[in-house]
């Protein structure tokens, strides 16, 4: 498909810099490209009364690690500054960033992080990486004088929170950021960006789901960096989607069973939850316990096997994001509730609010 449908103008006054407080009191927009009304507003503390008993929502549990890394690089006199956003491990010692400026690096070189040029020759508290390789849109493969646990150790001393740039490049980043970017459910670490939809859940939120007979089933995807790379590509088979880690595990997966078979429905909590489901989902819709690589790509068109509704934040004009909700609800249903919702001044992005999505029939996503 075109990548242009995709397109939509927002408002620069639309993208929230803070997420609402309690984040239950955040926005909801359920949208029903089934059913009438085609599309209501309400509140993410609605939520339980707009579940059913037997329901399973799904969350993610990973826990975002500190992977913004600010260094330098010697090359004898001449010093560069580097940042670089970790956005894959592949090994105890390695990991695969995104760096800017790139071109200021080349195989075989050093970089020390935790410092700055003023201070390059201090070993204290630093973290030195060689450059292994170096990929496309300023991809670098890290070699860390660290592995395993020690590694991990060093990334939080050295790192900051890798808030994405819409917000990043309109503040800085301050202590709250370190809690208000982490989920209620945040206990693996390995992400490199927020599974978003899962910041509005609140303790009471919680409580009053399951106090509505609705099983909370905890899945992990840990989100990568590559989440706010742009579509580049005018077609959508010319994209190329960086993979992510995921687990479902044998528990997880025999609750969800459960849950189809007793005629339960299986509701996503953002789209991260939704890729590693259908990634571990047979075409008879039976969720298998897997711990895998997922690259999935979502476009209309696509026949969804696990999920039945999803909850998640408004996204980024020509993102694999907005095509996955449009695959889901319908290219003229999102891009019907994304009007609606910037007309009504809804808040946008990582930090803002939500929407509720019914699935569409099939045939109905274009």
């Amino acid at each position: 498909m075109r990548v242009d449908l995709f397109d939509f103008e927002l408002p620069e006054d639309r993208i929230a810099l803070r997420p609402a407080e309690p984040r239950d009191s955040a926005r909801l927009l359920v949208v029903r490209p089934n059913g009438l009304p085609a599309r209501e507003d309400r509140r993410v503390s609605d939520l339980p009364g707009l579940l059913r008993p037997g329901d399973a929502l799904v969350v993610n549990d990973t826990r975002v690690i500190p992977a913004r890394l600010k260094g330098v690089r010697v090359r004898g006199e001449a010093v560069a500054r580097i940042e670089a956003t970790l956005h894959k491990r592949e090994g105890e010692d390695r990991w695969r960033a995104f760096v800017r400026p790139a071109k200021k690096l080349n195989v075989g070189e050093r970089v020390r992080f935790g410092t700055d040029a003023e201070s390059a020759a201090c070993l204290l508290g630093a973290l030195d990486a060689e450059v292994l390789e170096k990929g496309e849109e300023g991809e670098v493969l890290f070699g860390f004088s660290f592995s395993g646990a020690a590694l991990d150790e060093a990334i939080v001393r050295v790192g900051e929170m890798p808030l994405p740039p819409y917000i990043a490049s309109k503040r800085a980043q301050d202590d709250h950021d370190s809690s208000d970017y982490q989920t209620l459910f945040a206990n693996e670490p390995g992400a490199v960006a927020a599974p978003t939809a899962g910041l509005h859940y609140t303790p009471a939120l919680v409580a009053a789901l399951e106090a509505r007979g609705v099983r909370i089933v905890k899945v992990t995807l840990h989100v990568g960096a590559g989440t706010f790379l742009p579509v580049k590509a005018e077609d959508t088979k010319d994209h190329r989607m960086h993979a992510e880690y995921g687990v479902v595990t044998p528990g997880a997966a025999r609750v969800l069973n459960e849950a189809r078979a007793a005629g339960g429905r299986i509701i996503c909590t953002g789209t991260t939850t939704l890729r590693i489901l259908e990634s571990v989902t047979d075409e008879a819709g039976v969720v298998h316990p897997q711990a895998c690589e997922t690259s999935i790509f979502i476009t209309p068109g696509y026949r969804f096997k696990a999920a039945d509704l999803l909850l998640t934040n408004f996204h980024l004009p020509r993102s694999t994001l907005f095509m996955l909700v449009s695959a889901f609800s319908g290219l003229d249903a999102m891009r019907a509730a994304y009007a609606h919702a910037i007309a009504s001044g809804y808040r946008f992005y990582s930090y803002g609010d939500a929407c509720l999505l019914e699935r569409a029939r099939a045939g109905e996503t274009s």
